[in-house]
């Protein structure tokens, strides 16, 4: 498979470009500054690319099977909502301009449910501190649901994504968190890339979000 991955370098890329290398995966790892990539592979392509180039984009991700989309517009970006929504929906027109039909998008928890009808972004203990890449995040959701040409794939990760190890061992959801034994919605970004790539292999989500954890 080739698999063209945007934001190769982040916490999320790192992970899914390890994952699929190992699965022997053609990857085209792309991102603003593909030199932070110390990895050296035969199937490895290093492409810098400004993601909200759509029409530039496009000509990269031509030739791909899938595109995975875990651009980040950044914690810090004092535009963080506005970056994110442009870069995302820049990403799925790129993807369409390319011919690709596959996109699977990383987005946050902040979109699954609480409870009925309160996503956890809008509940009263969400973090302020992520709350607007959060809602950036869900409401791009709400705009890749309405895409009919793409067979496209949202994937919100547990409320607790950190670095850990490859386990291979996890459950999967659709639009609730999948908590464990002892009430913790948690999956390591290793676990993570597994989900991704087993994915874009199995088609088990397409035209749809899902979600994951232990």
């Amino acid at each position: 498979m080739k698999v063209a991955l945007i934001g190769a370098t982040g916490f999320v890329g790192t992970a899914v470009l390890n994952e699929a290398l190992n699965r022997g995966c053609d990857v085209t790892a792309i991102a603003r500054d593909p030199k932070k990539i110390t990895l050296t592979n035969d199937k490895l392509t290093l492409v810098a690319a400004d993601v909200y180039a759509a029409d530039k984009l496009a000509e990269v991700l031509k030739g791909h099977d899938a595109v995975v989309n875990t651009f980040n517009a950044g914690w810090g970006n004092p535009d963080l909502y506005n970056d994110f929504i442009k870069g995302s929906e820049a990403i799925q027109q790129a993807t369409k301009l390319a011919g690709i039909k596959r996109l699977l998008v990383v987005g946050g928890a902040g979109s699954l449910y609480a409870a009925p009808g309160l996503q956890l972004v809008d509940s009263p203990q969400f973090p302020a501190e992520w709350k607007t890449g959060a809602t950036a995040a869900r409401d791009y959701l709400n705009t890749i649901k309405k895409e009919e040409e793409l067979n496209w794939t949202f994937l919100s990760p547990a409320i607790n994504l950190h670095p850990g190890t490859r386990t291979g061992k996890f459950r999967l959801g659709t639009d609730e968190p999948v908590f464990d034994a002892n009430g913790k919605s948690e999956i390591s970004v290793e676990d993570m890339a597994i989900a991704i790539l087993d994915e874009l292999e199995n088609n088990q989500f397409v035209k749809r979000r899902f979600t994951l954890g232990y």
